[in-house]
C-alpha cells in the first residue's frame, strides 16, 4: 500500500508538494533528497497486559464541559455471537459523555487487508470511551483553559528543518481539494493541498470557521495535541486493540461495526464516500465532508461514529507485520499496546502511529477501510481535516 500522505518542501524555490492517499496521514520535509536513516525490518518487540494509566490532570475535566449532541439514537444490537465471555461490568456510574465497554475475548482482523491479516485472538479489559469522536465545542473549552495552540497553528522552526526556505516555513495542514475531472488513483497529488493557516479553528484554510459547526469532531489534530488534550481531561489515548473490540460493538468477524451489510436495508450506517473518488461525491448519505457526530446509529455499545467520518488516533505505533508477529506468540494476547517501535516499508525511515475507523472519504474505490479491523497510519506529527479523535479512561 503506497504511503498515504507526506508533506514536501523541496529547497531552493521549489513548489510545495503534497502526497496522500485517503484514510492515513503522516508528513515530512524533504532536505536535499535525504530520509532518516530506516528502522530495523526485525521481528517487532511486543508488550501486552501492562496497564496504561489515564493522564494525571488535576481534577480532571472542568465542570460544565460541552457534550456532544446526539441526534439519532438508533442503536445496533449485537447479534449472538458476541466476544469472550470474562466480560466486566461497569465500575460504578458512568463519567459524563463515556460509555462503559466491558472487555473480554475478541478476533481482531480484517480479511480485507495484508497489515491486518491473521485473524488472531485477544483479551481486553474493561474500559470507559468517549460516545462520540471529541468536537469542536469541546476542544475549545480546553483550548480556552489552557491557552493550548496545535502544531498546525504553529510555523515549523527553522532549526527542525535545515536548509528548507523561510518563506516555506509556514503554519498550516493538508486538506482534500478534489479536482474538477476523473484522475488515476496512483497520484495521491492531485487531490491533496497544504493550505496556508488551515488548522481546527478554519478546517479549510483561512476562509473557513466552525462557528456553525460546534458539534462536528475536531479535526488538523496531530498526535501531541490528542495528548495535551487527554492530559487535560484525565483520560488517554485508546489502544489499537481496545478500539477494534469497542468498534465490533460485541459482533464478531462481522465487515462492518453493524453487521454483514455496508447498507442494510438501504440505510446509510456512516458517512463514508459515495459517487466517483476523488472528483464527485454524490453524498447520498447527506454529508459531502465531516458530520456532526453521532449523526449515524450507535453500535452495539452505544458508540457513535466508530467507522467512517474522521479517522481516530491510537496509541499504538504501526507496522505491517505486527499482526503476524502478534499472532505467533500464543493463542490469546492480554492487553496488547503495540509494537515497541514503528516501521512501514512503503516508509522505512517514517514513524507512525495506528488510525482507526476510516474517514468520509474513505470508499470501496480506494480506501474502504471504514471495515471492522482495517488499519490506518499517519506520523504522530501531522493532522488533516479527516483526522480526530476520541479518548478512553480506565476503570477506577
Amino acid at each position: 500500500m503506497p504511503p498515504l500522505m507526506h508533506r514536501a518542501w523541496v529547497r531552493g524555490g521549489a513548489a510545495l508538494v503534497v502526497c496522500v492517499c485517503a484514510g492515513l496521514a503522516g508528513w515530512w520535509f524533504v532536505s536535499g533528497g535525504t530520509r532518516p536513516s530506516a528502522a530495523p525490518a526485525s521481528t517487532p518487540g511486543m508488550t501486552c497486559d501492562m496497564g496504561i494509566s489515564a493522564a494525571k490532570a488535576g481534577g480532571g475535566i472542568a465542570a460544565g464541559t460541552a457534550q456532544p449532541v446526539v441526534t439519532n439514537t438508533r442503536m445496533v444490537q449485537p447479534a449472538n455471537d458476541t466476544p469472550g465471555t470474562t466480560v466486566q461490568p461497569p465500575p460504578g456510574s458512568a463519567p459524563e459523555g463515556m460509555v462503559w465497554i466491558p472487555g473480554g475475548d475478541f478476533w481482531m482482523g480484517a480479511e480485507e487487508f495484508p497489515d491486518a491479516q491473521p485473524w488472531h485472538r485477544v483479551s481486553v479489559h474493561g474500559f470507559w470511551m468517549d460516545k462520540t469522536e471529541v468536537t469542536n465545542n469541546q476542544f475549545a473549552q480546553f483550548v480556552k483553559a489552557t491557552k493550548y495552540m496545535t502544531l498546525a497553528e504553529q510555523a515549523p522552526r527553522a532549526e527542525d528543518f535545515p536548509g528548507a526556505l523561510p518563506e516555506n516555513l509556514v503554519a498550516g495542514s493538508v486538506v482534500f481539494s478534489p479536482p474538477d475531472h476523473a484522475v488515476k488513483l496512483n497520484d495521491h497529488f492531485q487531490w491533496w493541498s497544504y493550505v496556508k493557516d488551515a488548522n481546527w479553528r478554519q478546517p479549510e484554510g483561512p476562509k473557513s470557521t466552525i462557528t456553525d459547526r460546534g458539534n462536528y469532531p475536531v479535526v488538523h489534530i496531530a498526535y501531541e495535541d490528542v495528548q495535551a488534550y487527554a492530559k487535560w481531561a484525565g483520560k488517554r489515548v485508546p489502544t489499537e486493540a481496545e478500539f477494534e473490540f469497542a468498534q465490533r460493538g460485541g459482533l464478531e468477524r462481522k465487515p462492518y461495526a453493524w453487521g454483514d451489510e455496508l447498507n442494510p436495508g438501504g440505510q446509510f450506517m456512516a458517512n463514508t464516500f459515495q459517487g466517483h473518488f476523488p472528483n464527485k461525491n454524490t453524498n447520498e448519505d447527506g454529508h459531502a465532508a465531516a458530520a456532526p457526530v453521532g449523526s449515524f446509529p450507535p453500535n452495539g455499545y452505544g458508540l457513535y461514529d466508530m467507522a467512517g467520518n474522521v479517522w481516530e488516533w491510537t496509541s499504538d505505533w504501526y507496522r505491517h507485520d505486527y499482526y503476524q508477529a502478534l499472532a505467533s506468540q500464543g493463542p490469546l494476547a492480554r492487553n496488547p499496546h503495540g509494537p515497541e517501535e514503528s516501521f512501514d516499508p512503503s516508509e522505512p525511515g517514517v514513524k507512525k502511529k495506528v488510525h482507526k475507523g476510516g474517514s468520509f472519504l474513505c470508499t470501496d474505490q480506494y480506501c474502504a477501510r471504514y471495515i471492522a479491523g482495517g488499519r490506518g497510519k499517519g506520523e504522530p506529527d501531522t493532522g488533516t481535516n479527516h483526522v480526530g479523535f476520541r479518548l478512553v479512561r480506565d476503570a477506577r
